[in-house]
């Protein structure tokens, strides 16, 4: 759980220690501003992907490809604490006539991109879960990002975008399915 008094005190002391005055009129309450933010920006934190699956039987449905393309979403980078967002694609084969729900398969990626991420390693996260987890036939999971943390800093490239992607069952392992998948992309 967010501890928000603690973090409205670390925040004081870091406009502090960067040399603001965190008593000034524009400053007064951004402590508290803050932590509200955290708490919400982090509350895949304390939550279970487990608690979002929701699965509808429907007789009939064979191995074709559901795909939810273009999910926005927003993350912060475990290196520097600062954000780093954009769109991912989703796809899965059904087993057996399973299908996710939808709106489920956006919870579930919030649920993994509010944390401290790399990546590299939510792409896996969530391609894992649904294939795992759900006991799909395939899963793909397609991100692209923008990172502030090459942008602001460092290198301060602005515009690169970071592609990552895995492939798991069907969607790795038959060509035909991957080139399906490749189409709807």
């Amino acid at each position: 759980m967010i501890d928000k008094k603690r973090i409205e005190k670390l925040v004081y002391e870091l406009l502090e220690a960067i040399g603001e005055n965190p008593s000034r009129e524009g400053l007064k309450e951004t402590p508290q501003r803050v932590a509200k933010m955290y708490e919400e920006i982090f509350s895949g934190i304390n939550e279970n992907p487990k608690d979002y699956i929701k699965v509808f039987k429907e007789p009939g449905q064979g191995n074709e490809i559901v795909l939810i393309k273009d999910i926005p979403f927003y993350s912060m980078c475990e290196h520097h604490l600062l954000p780093f967002f954009g769109h991912m694609n989703v796809a899965y084969i059904p087993k057996g006539g399973e299908l996710i729900g939808l709106s489920k398969i956006i919870r579930i990626v919030n649920c993994f991109s509010k944390r401290l991420q790399v990546q590299e390693r939510m792409t896996k996260e969530i391609a894992d879960f649904l294939f795992l987890g759900l006991g799909t036939l395939g899963v793909a999971v397609f991100i692209e990002a923008e990172h502030l943390c090459m942008t602001m800093r460092g290198v301060k490239s602005v515009g690169n975008k970071t592609k990552t992607y895995a492939l798991k069952g069907l969607l790795s392992s038959d060509p035909q399915k991957k080139e399906e998948l490749y189409s709807l992309l």
